[in-house]
This record gives C-alpha cells, structure tokens and sequence, in this order.
C-alpha cells in the first residue's frame, strides 16, 4: 500500500528543524491551531527528535487499537518523573509497578469504595460553600484557586485520611504551599519537555527552585504516610489503607515504600488539578449560559424539593443526569488533559502515514473533540451533545478525556462523581456572576484552566 509523508509545518530550519511557530506558554493550543492549518495528523522534528500530534477521529480510531498501539511515556510525563516517579500514570511499560500498583488500587475504585467516599466529599464541597456564604456578594473568588483547595480536600481526605486545613481562615487569601510547589513543578515539567536548544546554559535558577519545590511536596506526603503508620489501629479503608496492607494477588508483592509515596504523589498532583480545572471551566460555562445553569438548578430542587441544604446520598448522585452532561460537555471543549501519547508495537500505518516500531504520536484530545463528527457547531457549549440517543449515534472513541485502553484513568469515576456532586451543590445554592469584560484565557501548566477566572457568588 502507498503511504503519504507526514505533513509538518512551514519554514523548517537546517539542522534544527520546525522550531519556529512554537508557543511554550500554551503550546497544546498552538497545536490545535497547527492542526486546523496541517490536518489531521502532523510531525515536527526538533534536533532530530521526531514530534507527531494526532487529532483526526479515524486515525485516533486506530492507534487507540491496542494491538497494534501502547501508551507512550512523552516527554512531558517522563519530566513528571522527577516528581511522582513510577506512578500508575506515568509508570513505563516494562515497570513492574504499574501492574502491582494498579491490583493493589483497583478495590479502590468500585462500586462500593466510592459509596464509601461520598459522605467526605459531600461534607467537603458544604465547607467551602460555608466560606463562600461568608463571602458571597462581598467579593469575586478566584474560581481556578477554589476548586483546586476543594479537590486537594476531597483526594486528601478520602484517599488518604489527610488535611491540608484549606477552608480554615488563615488560609482564605493565600495559596497552600504544596499547591504553590506543585503548580511550578508542573511548569517545569512541561517547559523543559520542550527540546529548545542550550536551554540548560540559562537554567540554573529554575532548576533549584524545582528541586526544592519537590523536597518539599514529597516531604508532605512522606509525612503523610509516617502519620498513618505511626497509628496501625486507624483503619479506613481507603487507598492508602490498600497501598500499605495489600498485596498484588498476581506476584503476591506489596507496594515498596517509594512507590506509595510515588502513587501518593500522583493521586494529588494528577487527580486533584485536573478536577479542579473541569470544575472551574463548568462554572465558567455556567456563567456565561445562565439558562443551562437554571436548567440544572430546577434537576436539583426537583429531586430535593424546598431543601436549603440537600442530603444528597450516593445513589441519587446518578439522578442529576443534566448536570453530569454540563460535566461531560465540559470536558469534551477544554479536556483538562489535552491528550494522551500512543506508541506502536510494530511497525504498522494509521490511514496512509507509516509508523515504525516504538514511533510515537501525541492524540491531541483537545482537537479529538472538535472533530468534524462532533458537527458545524462543536465550539458552541452544548450539554445536550450527551443525551443517550446521541451518544449512541456518536462513535466512542472520538470522547476520551480520561485517556484509553488498559492505562486510562484509573480514577475516573471517582472524579466523576466529586465534579458532578460539587456542581450541584454550589448551582443550587448560588447564582454567578462573571466579572465584567472577562474573556475566557486559557493556561497551561500540562493541564488547561480558565487563567484570571473570578466570580461573584450570590445566595439564591
């Protein structure tokens, strides 16, 4: 069979190659945009070293086969490295510890585990809305910075039984500093990703800021960890219960005592800020279409008629089905993961384009979801997108925010249940109000947040 060249940008420099056009401050949006120009599927090639973005449905279709495709460890994952190590996500193939570790925490992902971490995030979502009645109609919140203190919440106190005390008052106006740490390794991590020429000669500061920045947020969960097993006695049965007491029914191991500290790590740093975001960007959404939030207010009160504040329990979470597909649209216009990295197992093709053994793309979800599939209207917000009859209708593998195959996100739905339970909570007792003259700016720092995103929050 014939097979066509991949396509890459114009202007390409001997020796160099495509780095003009590169945007480090938002560079996944940089590729959507390269992509409207280029196609479906494009290549750079940076001092030799080959980049490939993916998009097109089709072509995703087929490297998310996982015969012929595997997860790849890209460059900004492997940078990640330096902060959660062999962490389920960014675990390499042949490491053993991914599938220990994710034996080990699959019992904390069911059914039953997760009715078991409601009440904690319902009485975490009822703290902040306790700060935000104090504050409401007296000032904006700055929304990106709420939610991520939610989340932080809500992953500590239930996967690990640990506060980070981010509703206490102290705290009000100013940033937890394992949030602070965090957000500047994960620039780093994304920044140095990038292949630029004799970046290292001007590094230096950067670097040692970095190095302190992880001290010190492995240092918290290092502390984390000595907490729970200073108290043997406390049992929870929750996902550090699971990583310090269960073994790996294949290999009959248990996690060693980095890994934890490694898997830890990543369901903080991971879990919580891509939460954070997609709730952040639904109430952007929310915001800017006030019928769609009425529209979710009157699922809310319909279920629990003239109640101020709503008992919800685990099983009624299922019924706010409006109000999961403002999460769902959410996440198909601004996946706070902009991608996912695909790898061949052999030599093989996607459409006309070759890949060679262990070449690797980078299926830019971002664009995925504004496919021609999605329709004319696909950067309109449209929670209806996701009523049954149209999903059916749709091909699955054209949504992928969590990622695909075996290594998708292993906390998914633990996350769809805390973003659909805050929403409700906080449209149902709150009308927003946008900031006059804001305009929606995305940031990247590996995930996508609304940047500069303040509301004013009033009681209804």
């Amino acid at each position: 069979m014939a097979t066509r060249t991949i396509p890459h940008p114009p202007r390409r420099v001997p020796l160099l190659g495509d780095i003009l056009g590169m945007d480090r401050s938002a560079p996944s949006q940089r590729t959507l945009w390269q992509h409207r120009q280029l196609g479906p599927i494009y290549r750079r090639v940076i001092l030799g070293t080959k980049l490939t973005f993916v998009t097109g449905a089709d072509l995703v279709e087929e490297i998310n086969d996982e015969k012929r495709f595997r997860k790849h460890v890209g460059r900004p994952l492997a940078k990640l490295r330096t902060i959660v190590g062999d962490g389920l996500f960014t675990a390499f193939q042949a490491e053993p510890n991914w599938s220990k570790a994710h034996n080990i925490l699959m019992p904390g992902f069911t059914r039953e585990a997760m009715r078991g971490y409601h009440r904690t995030m319902l009485d975490t979502t009822r703290e902040l809305i306790d700060r935000w009645d104090e504050r409401a109609v007296a000032e904006y919140v700055d929304v990106p910075a709420e939610m991520s203190k939610l989340t932080l919440e809500m992953i500590g106190r239930a996967g690990f039984g640990y506060s980070f005390d981010s509703f206490v008052e102290a705290r009000d106006a100013e940033e937890d500093p394992f949030v602070a740490a965090m957000l500047r390794a994960l620039r780093h991590a994304e920044q140095t990703a990038i292949p630029i020429p004799f970046r290292g000669l001007f590094a230096g500061k950067a670097e040692r800021q970095n190095e302190a920045d992880i001290a010190y947020i492995t240092g918290v969960v290092d502390e984390v960890i000595a907490d729970r097993r200073a108290d043997p006695g406390a049992s929870r049965q929750d996902l550090l219960d699971l990583m310090l007491h269960s073994t790996d029914p294949d290999s009959g191991e248990r996690l060693d005592e980095v890994n934890i500290r490694n898997q830890v790590l990543t369901f903080l740093v991971a879990g919580h800020e891509t939460s954070a975001n997609a709730l952040a960007f639904a109430l952007y959404f929310l915001a800017a279409n006030p019928a769609i939030a009425d529209a979710a207010r009157a699922e809310v009160a319909a279920l629990w008629p003239g109640q101020d504040r709503p008992e919800i329990s685990y099983e009624e979470v299922a019924k706010l089905r409006h109000v999961r597909r403002i999460v769902d649209e959410t996440l198909r216009l601004w996946p706070t993961a902009p991608g996912y990295f695909r790898e061949a197992v052999a030599d093989t093709t996607i459409g006309d384009y070759e890949f060679e053994e262990s070449d690797w793309a980078f299926v830019l979800v971002l664009g995925l979801h504004r496919d021609p599939v999605w329709g004319p209207d696909a950067e309109t917000f449209d929670p209806d997108r996701f009523l049954p009859e149209k999903v059916r209708a749709r091909p699955g593998h054209v949504y992928k925010p969590f990622g695909t195959g075996l290594r998708a996100c292993i906390g998914r739905q633990f996350a769809l249940h805390e973003m659909v339970l805050a929403l409700a909570l906080l449209v149902h007792r709150y009308e927003f109000d946008p900031e006059p003259g804001y305009q929606l700016k995305v940031g990247e720092q590996l995930t996508l947040k609304p940047e500069g995103f303040r509301l004013q929050v009033r009681r209804r």
